[in-house]
């Protein structure tokens, strides 16, 4: 897939909309839905509740062995805080995201799914979070979780992280957990590559041609 902005202008609009800031000056605009995908986008998810502060709302097919490890997410936040939603059709997952982003009473829901979804459904999810930031307690963040490179049309930001443990060793020559992040599209943002390692000092993220 070749990576590309989904527009070259900002509006006021765009400059002026509330941003959740999750990594090294990273950020995701507010009352917004967002497409997290590759082997590692659970990981980028858990990173991004790590921000935020309250419940997050986590959906995810009945069906589907695969989902958040609560034991490996809890070395970047609480799991404790998730609530778990696992609907047994599969147009319920959107229809669940969509009225949890509409209700603007959580910061941060995720919905873990099987494809990318169509324009017409992220343009609801998008009306959604605004409905929700405009009538509810919090101006909410939606995220959809794709697997491979994603493909959500309309979507305001995409984001591929995949894992790349044990490219870096800490002082102690132990082999840190690293990813190669990229923002492969944004509204305001220009696409870019990050190296993203995990050590005892925390998270420190470098462009791709300074990782090294």
């Amino acid at each position: 897939m070749t990576a590309h902005l989904l527009s070259r202008t900002t509006s006021s609009r765009d400059r002026d909309r509330p941003a959740l800031s999750f990594l090294d000056g990273m950020a995701l605009p507010l009352a917004r839905a967002h497409e997290f995908c590759g082997d590692a986008r659970r990981t980028l998810a858990a990173l991004v509740a790590a921000r935020t502060e309250g419940p997050v709302f986590w959906i995810s097919p009945s069906w589907q062995p695969e989902r958040l490890n609560p034991e490996a997410a809890a070395h970047l936040f609480d799991p404790g805080r998730v609530v778990f939603l696992e609907p047994q059709r599969a147009e319920d997952l959107l229809w669940c995201l969509e009225e949890v982003l509409r209700a603007g009473v959580v910061p941060l829901a995720v919905a873990d799914l099987p494809g990318p979804p169509g324009m017409t459904a992220v343009r609801r999810l998008h009306l959604a979070a605004e409905t929700g930031a405009a009538e509810g307690e919090v101006a909410p963040l939606g995220l959809i979780l794709t697997p491979g490179d994603g493909g959500a049309p309309g979507i305001e930001s995409r984001w591929r992280m995949r894992s790349a443990h044990g490219m870096q060793a800490d002082a102690s020559g132990k082999l840190r957990q690293g990813w190669h992040l990229h923002r492969l599209r944004a509204r305001t943002a220009p696409v870019q590559g990050w190296q993203v390692n995990l050590s005892p000092q925390g998270l420190r993220a470098a462009p791709l041609s300074e990782a090294a």
